[in-house]
């Protein structure tokens, strides 16, 4: 039997959810079916079931962005696919499910080597985490960045990534026992996200200011950012945990040029092509194979488990929750 996690209004998760079972669906012509192996909890599946995400699913839908999955069976056009091989789980389907059909034409091959709880959390956050560090600042080997929120999914593959790439991290985290992780990582500087770092920064970098900041927080946590960016920095949003108003510091947009631009990786899938996609994603399977970038799992269960995975998701915690089939 086919298991799935479903939602018929919006709401609070455990408020919501419900596990339904129904029979194993067929592949139809030029389809495969997929078994999941692997599923991601990302915060923007809380937005999407609570109903204020940027994109909502039509209801009834099945809850989950994020996973991977083994495809069992493929009736037409194989589009290069065997039965076997590991896939990308559609996002369309609904990845907190046992299994799904859909198109191969859609289906993104994963390689071997990568491991299958690592693939379930690969295609939201790394993939931001890249784009990041590439898109809105030409940085130079031994520049400096700053980001809140480093113990986060996105935050734990910016260091990495950075560190490959032969960039500086500066890390604000909310409490001291992440610094011993996040410097196992590659973080150069961790320190807590409070009113008094930014005066002691510069000893800490050699005087050196950070060219990009990224945020995930808001309110105070990135007005202090942005004190801290050198001349003509950019400052990048692509998220706002908080949900406080931010009160940019004028003077420093004035006198220092800094820049302020926003980021939303569902924007950036939207608008380019598969092949953009595959390309991107190719990228990062280079980046892990070569460096060992991984992110962080904290705890796995089953999909009968949710109520017990939704609150390991809400406690403080700096790898993921996933789910398995």
């Amino acid at each position: 039997m086919q298991q799935k996690l479903i939602y018929r209004s919006f709401g609070k998760p455990l408020e919501v959810l419900e596990l339904e079972s129904a029979p194993i669906p067929e592949p139809q012509e030029n389809e495969a079916l997929i078994k999941l192996e692997y599923a991601n909890i990302n915060p923007s599946d809380m937005g999407m079931i609570g109903g204020s995400y940027g994109k909502l699913a039509e209801l009834p839908a099945t809850a989950g962005r994020e996973g991977v999955g083994t495809i069992l069976s493929i009736k037409g056009d194989t589009n290069g696919l065997s039965a076997g091989d590991r896939v990308r789980y559609p996002e369309s389907a609904g990845t907190w499910q046992s299994h799904c059909t859909a198109p191969t034409a859609d289906l993104f091959k994963i390689p071997s080597s990568i491991d299958p709880e690592q693939a379930a959390a690969l295609f939201i956050n790394p993939p931001t985490a890249l784009m990041l560090l590439k898109s809105f600042v030409d940085l130079k080997e031994g520049d400096w960045i700053i980001q809140n929120a480093g113990n986060s999914s996105v935050g734990t593959w910016v260091i990495q990534l950075a560190a490959a790439m032969g960039y500086k991290t500066i890390n604000l985290v909310r409490r001291e026992s992440l610094f011993g992780p996040l410097e196992e990582l590659g973080a150069d500087v961790v320190l807590v996200d409070e009113d008094d770092y930014p005066k002691k920064l510069k000893e800490l970098t050699g005087g050196a200011s950070p060219k990009l900041a990224l945020n995930s927080i808001g309110g105070n946590s990135v007005s202090r950012m942005i004190k801290c960016l050198g001349e003509s920095g950019v400052c990048v949003t692509f998220g706002g945990m908080v949900g406080d108003p931010v009160r940019f510091p004028t003077r420093f947009l004035i006198f220092n040029d800094v820049q302020l631009r926003g980021f939303w990786m569902d924007k950036w899938t939207r608008t380019h092509s598969k092949e953009d996609l595959a390309n991107l994603y190719q990228e990062l399977f280079e980046w892990i194979e070569k460096h060992n970038i991984h992110t962080p799992i904290q705890e796995v269960f089953e999909l009968k488990d949710f109520s017990k995975a939704i609150k390991a998701f809400s406690k403080p915690r700096m790898g993921k929750i996933l789910f398995k089939s």
